[in-house]
C-alpha cells in the first residue's frame, strides 16, 4: 500500500511563496499520475494541479495557473508544488493524491484518485 505524507504547509501574507511536498511510501509512485487537491472549510474538494507520471505533462486549475507549479522527483518518490502570488481565497487544506485512472492522463475529479494524503493547511492572510 502506498502512504502519502504532505508537509510545507503554514501560515503567510498574501503575495508570499509555499513549497508543498508529498513524499510517498510503501512502493514506488514514478508510474501514476499524481495531483494536488484542495479543501477550503464549507466547500468541495477541488482539483489544484495535476502530473503525469514521468512529468510530460501538467494541468492546471485556471484559479492558480500561472502562480503554481507542480513537479515531481520519481528518484525520490517526491511530489512538489511551488505556490506563488498566493492570495487570501488560496487558504484551504492542501492533499496530495495519486490516480491510476488509464482514461484520462490527468483526472480533476477526487473520485478518480485512490490514495490521499491526510493533508497540509495553508493560510493566507490578507
Amino acid at each position: 500500500q502506498v502512504q502519502l505524507v504532505e508537509s510545507g504547509g503554514g501560515l503567510v501574507q498574501a503575495g508570499d511563496s509555499l513549497r508543498l511536498s508529498c513524499a510517498a511510501s510503501g512502493r514506488t509512485v514514478s508510474i501514476y499520475t499524481m495531483a494536488w487537491f484542495r479543501q477550503a472549510p464549507g466547500k468541495e474538494r477541488e482539483f489544484v494541479a495535476g502530473i503525469t507520471w514521468n512529468g510530460g505533462a501538467t494541468h492546471y486549475a485556471d484559479a492558480v495557473n500561472g502562480r503554481f507549479t507542480i513537479s515531481r522527483d520519481n528518484t525520490k518518490n517526491m511530489v512538489y508544488m511551488q505556490m506563488t502570488s498566493l492570495k487570501p481565497e488560496d487558504t484551504a487544506d492542501y492533499y496530495c493524491a495519486l490516480s491510476s485512472s488509464l482514461i484520462v492522463a490527468i483526472p480533476v475529479h477526487p473520485s478518480d484518485y485512490e490514495v490521499w494524503g491526510q493533508g497540509t493547511q495553508v493560510t493566507v492572510s490578507s
